[in-house]
């Protein structure tokens, strides 16, 4: 088997579905399983599948255990050289899988690789994610993107040829199965955010490369699989955290400080800006409420 697809599902049925069909109708040439695993959902997406599909591996988790530990029981029992992680809200191109694949196949020591992702009007969606550090949390990312844009590459700049990258946007990954031989699976701290950044770092660390196929290009519906409301929120803080634990615990707490207070400081320009416009604009009023519910969580997190 070449390659295994794995897709973790949570609650999004008909996104699934496009997901799926987008595989069967892109993929040509190329030995491929399609293994889904299903956060105990309750919108009929299991049932979904199972009438649409009869070639299907599906594994039915009777909780939600997260994007992480999703995965890994998926990496365990796939069959592939190479794992295909796709969110639900993902839809390939044409030759998109092909792309990726053939570059894992001309390149032995790529650990991991990605595409270039799209919004629905063709746009490009920032597809690569550096390492997060002191310097990214001290200063504005998308200003290092401009001023230090070989350190920092985005969607700003046209890319023709593949570049190392430190990490790639886990909406669509390659994933070689002899790198995670080698490393180990998804690091199951994380629920979900932040768990395939760890992953390229342990893969960067013993000698594995890291690679943005440009040319490989996938559709994005952008937070519609994990949601934009304050428990996604909740969520990614809670990664970044035990990312910064995990590999900076020498200024652990220094870090913890400056995120906190970039909340709070967002949270009073926000303040700010809902009284010059007498509390008539709903979306300051909503983000608000946001940054409130967030700073209240920091206050009761052990």
């Amino acid at each position: 088997m070449d390659i295994s697809f794995i897709i973790v599902n949570w609650n999004t049925k008909e996104l699934l579905l496009n997901c799926i069909d987008s595989i069967f109708k892109t993929v040509k040439g190329i030995k491929f399983e399609i293994w889904l695993v299903d956060n105990a959902s309750q919108d009929g997406s299991v049932e979904a599948v199972k009438t649409k599909y009869n070639n299907i591996n599906i594994i039915v988790n009777h909780q939600n255990l997260g994007f992480a530990a999703a995965n890994n029981i998926a990496f365990k029992q796939m069959s592939g050289r190479y794992a295909l992680l796709l969110n639900t809200d993902t839809v390939l191109t044409d030759s998109a899988i092909s792309e990726l694949y053939n570059f894992m196949e001309n390149n032995e020591k790529t650990g991991i690789a990605c595409g270039q992702l799209l919004n629905l009007d063709g746009s490009k969606q920032n597809s690569i994610a550096n390492f997060p550090s002191l310097l990214s949390l001290l200063s504005n990312e998308t200003l290092l993107r401009i001023l230090m844009p070989s350190k920092f590459p985005s969607k700003r700049k046209e890319y023709m040829l593949p570049i190392e990258i430190d990490s790639g946007i886990g909406a669509c990954l390659i994933i070689r199965k002899k790198a995670l031989d080698d490393i180990g699976l998804f690091d199951e701290q994380y629920f979900f955010f932040m768990e395939e950044t760890d992953l390229a770092y342990r893969m960067k660390k013993a000698g594995w490369n890291i690679y943005f196929i440009p040319s490989a290009k996938i559709f994005h519906l952008q937070g519609k699989s994990a949601g934009k409301g304050v428990n996604s929120r909740i969520m990614f803080y809670n990664s970044r955290y035990l990312y910064f634990k995990k590999w900076n615990p020498d200024i652990y707490w220094l870090i913890y400080f400056i995120i906190f207070m970039r909340l709070f400081v967002n949270t009073a320009l926000t303040g700010i800006g809902i009284i010059f416009t007498l509390g008539l604009n709903s979306y300051l009023n909503q983000k608000l409420m946001v940054y409130i519910k967030l700073i209240f969580w920091h206050f009761n997190r052990k």
